[in-house]
């Protein structure tokens, strides 16, 4: 029934934030939001709030698990609030989060933060997301009154469950000691000062040898309870299987996420070290050994504690590279393949200025261009020799030598007047696709 003004006339019933046309215009919103681009966007800007405020999340892997927990926490939260109660299972992703902040070694109270940052980075996403909107005042009030409910219960069930989890892994952590030997691993990383001797039992790994390095990655986390516990065995796997086939019989690993893996294959023979040093060498190695969903990434091999480290920030570096390559890459990816595209892709705007300037007419997107930098790369790749390069290319060596000189009338000097700059332009395009291009 309508409430009467002071004047006897009667006014409208206030809006309430359970209210049928509240619950009206939230649908609407999540209908929206819940398109995959719209979704992600989302993610992305709770994401980055974030970790503006907790820096230990910027990491690759640890960003990439923050991101699954918020993508599937958005999904579950978005699919209640038209709902007249909120009672929800918390996603698996979320779990995954927390046991990845136990396996890291963060204190629970790192969790808690995420979570408090992360309701407060949603009441400023909503508050923009309904000023971007401009319903009717009162509806406005409504639905930020029901929000905020909402939010704050999301919190409490979400702190009081993943707490659990974060415990129970964090118990599991250290009855196996991944905890002392992360801390180890992440002091050598540090290059703080340990004793080498004391830290390689404690590590179970001999420091003062030759070390190799690689990272391994899965394509997808999982969603599946459990999953990450399972993909973590995989990968687990996968390293002793690359460790023999480098000849290594000591493999250090450490989960560095629920779908990552940092690792060491110790090296006794300083000549065998050296050889998988030479450029091609890994991936001729392990040709078949690496199969989806796992994707590895190598550095080189290098002596004693700051090899260690040396090695493994070559290996994240070719990580970098192989993700920014898209995922139609291959699925092994060494350092010293792509080094030249990484230093030169460390300032986006800088190596898109070379490519284009180097380049010029060869920076097309066309079929004609795109044939013209393959084999400009592979004349340049193999020592400016016709005949080899016919044979990497399969056509004929005339073919090579026709589009050389076509090549240098479109760059207007010969090839031998800016080979380098023209070298490492390729290898960016080879590297990073089409998409690096100007």
């Amino acid at each position: 029934m309508a409430a009467a003004s002071p004047s006897g006339a009667a006014r409208p019933a206030a809006i309430g934030p359970n209210s049928e046309v509240v619950r009206d215009w939230l649908a609407e919103y999540v209908y929206d939001t819940m398109r995959t681009q719209a979704l992600e966007q989302v993610v992305d800007r709770l994401d980055n709030a974030i970790i503006a405020h907790i820096p230990e999340l910027a990491d690759r892997d640890m960003r990439r698990d923050l991101a699954a927990s918020t993508r599937a926490h958005a999904r579950v939260v978005l699919a209640n609030l038209t709902r007249d109660t909120f009672e929800f299972a918390l996603p698996e992703e979320a779990h995954a989060f927390a046991r990845t902040l136990a396996r890291r070694g963060y204190d629970l109270r790192l969790l808690l933060r995420t979570y408090h940052v992360g309701q407060e980075a949603v009441l400023d996403y909503m508050t923009d997301a309904v000023d971007e909107r401009r319903p009717p005042p009162e509806i406005e009030r409504a639905v930020m009154l029901r929000l905020f409910e909402r939010s704050t219960k999301w919190v409490s069930i979400s702190v009081e469950t993943l707490t659990d989890t974060y415990m129970e892994e964090r118990e599991r952590v250290m009855r196996a000691a991944l905890n002392r030997r992360t801390e180890i691993v992440r002091a050598l990383l540090a290059g703080d000062e340990l004793d080498i001797d004391q830290a390689s039992v404690r590590l179970g790994y001999r420091l003062a040898k030759q070390h190799l390095a690689f990272v391994l990655w899965t394509d997808e986390t999982t969603g599946e309870p459990g999953g990450d516990g399972e993909l973590s065995g995989l990968l687990d796997r996968v390293a002793t299987r690359l460790g023999a086939t480098l000849g290594s019989s000591h493999v250090l690993t450490v989960a560095s996420g629920a779908s990552g893996m940092w690792a060491w294959a110790g090296l006794d023979d300083e000549a065998h070290a050296a050889q998988l040093a030479v450029p091609g060498e890994i991936e001729r190695t392990v040709l078949g050994q690496v199969e989806s969903p796992v994707r590895v990434a190598f550095g080189v091999p290098a002596a004693q504690a700051a090899g260690f480290r040396q090695s493994h920030h070559e290996a994240v570096a070719a990580r970098h590279v192989a993700e920014r390559g898209g995922a139609d890459r291959a699925r092994v990816t060494a350092y010293r393949e792509v080094e030249i595209a990484y230093l030169a892709g460390a300032d986006d705007g800088a190596m898109r200025g070379l490519i284009g300037r180097e380049l010029r007419a060869l920076a097309g997107r066309d079929a004609n261009a795109t044939r013209l930098r393959e084999t400009l790369h592979a004349y340049l790749k193999s020592h400016r020799s016709p005949e080899a390069t016919a044979k990497l290319l399969g056509v004929h060596k005339n073919t090579v030598r026709y589009r050389i000189q076509r090549i240098e009338e479109l760059l207007g000097h010969p090839i031998e007047a800016r080979s380098l700059p023209l070298e490492i332009a390729l290898a960016c395009v080879a590297t990073y696709g089409v998409d690096a291009l100007p």
